[in-house]
């Protein structure tokens, strides 16, 4: 009798059977979450047109997301809250005068494009955000490369009172003009995109999903020491060791991208030894395109190209089985 009650409580299900409270949604509005003192600081630095534009990219991915559902007839995902986290993600990779108009044609890339046309969600094979970035700053340059002053008055149509200033990364890049103070990178009082400037509101949010395991530090930990010890060793004028280590850290996307894109369950390893290899691979890439390349910022491209080799670090990381069986023909195999 203790038997037969014992099996009615056994649920026999396909593999895997570890389970977890965490759903889609669920991770998705703790990124969202995360990713709210970015936007804040980015308002208060920039004002309010960068809470349009996170309004405009967020509506746009949200719509393009429900019609395509519609046009191929299949459930709709925007529950699911991922075309949120890829409009809020893109809002944060952009300039605060960025048109609106090419903003939504970013969302329209990142959700149609790069995400959808691949399977939806958990079937893209690179960051649908920074797919969206790369796309707009192949097709629209001067635009994605516009930078205002802190606390400049921006119109809802993007024009700055204040003359444009440039990022740090493009003042070490051509070796001219005054860099900022490092408290100034670290709170934000920097040109550059709405979510990357300020270091301290992107800690806050990384903080908060580690808290929360949404993700881990295997992946921003040996992204960002790689990339350390690369500028260390090869970024300075003067010969090797003398690289400016802590403006690099402080300055372009590196910190929103380490903690807040690399981290992407779908597009990265998801080995333990594969994501720490990501984690090098993204920061070696980083580093040689800021040091050698003619572009200063390299975080969003060294993403994309390592989302490429995921598949591939996966397959040579992939733990090895345990035990073997007997075959009848082939002798020992493995189970």
């Amino acid at each position: 009798m203790a038997i037969e009650k014992l099996k009615e409580k056994l649920t026999v299900s396909e593999s895997p059977h570890i389970r977890s409270g965490q759903t889609t949604q669920g991770i998705m509005l703790d990124v969202v979450i995360a990713l709210i003192p970015a936007l804040i600081a980015g308002v208060l630095i920039f004002g309010y047109r960068a809470a349009v534009l996170a309004a405009v990219c967020v509506s746009a991915s949200v719509i393009f997301e429900w019609l395509w559902c519609k046009i191929v007839k299949k459930p709709s995902s925007v529950g699911d809250f991922s075309a949120v986290v890829t409009g809020l993600l893109l809002a944060l990779n952009l300039p605060v005068t960025m048109p609106f108009w090419m903003a939504i044609i970013g969302a329209l890339f990142a959700i149609v494009v790069v995400k959808q046309f691949f399977g939806g969600v958990g079937h893209n094979f690179m960051n649908p955000a920074l797919a969206a970035r790369a796309f707009l700053l192949t097709s629209w340059a001067q635009p994605m490369t516009t930078w205002v002053a802190p606390f400049s008055k921006v119109s809802l149509f993007g024009n700055a009172d204040a003359v444009s200033m440039a990022t740090p990364l493009s003042i070490i890049k051509e070796g001219g003009g005054e860099l900022p103070s490092y408290m100034d990178m670290f709170l934000g009082k920097i040109g550059g995109c709405v979510g990357e400037v300020s270091t301290l509101a992107l800690l806050l949010g990384a903080i908060y999903l580690l808290a929360k395991r949404v993700i881990d530090l295997k992946i921003p930990a040996s992204y960002i020491l790689t990339t350390a010890v690369m500028v260390f060793v090869f970024g300075g004028d003067e010969g090797l060791f003398s690289g400016d280590v802590l403006r690099h850290l402080l300055s372009g996307g590196l910190v929103l991208a380490a903690f807040f894109m690399a981290t992407d369950y779908v597009t990265t390893p998801y080995t333990p030894k594969g994501q720490i290899i990501f984690g090098i691979g993204c920061g070696l890439l980083t580093s040689i395109i800021r040091l050698w390349g003619g572009y200063p910022e390299g975080a969003s491209y060294s993403i994309l190209l390592m989302n490429v080799m995921a598949p591939l670090i996966d397959r040579f990381t992939v733990p090895k089985k345990f035990g073997f069986v007997y075959s009848a023909k082939g002798g020992k195999k493995d189970a």
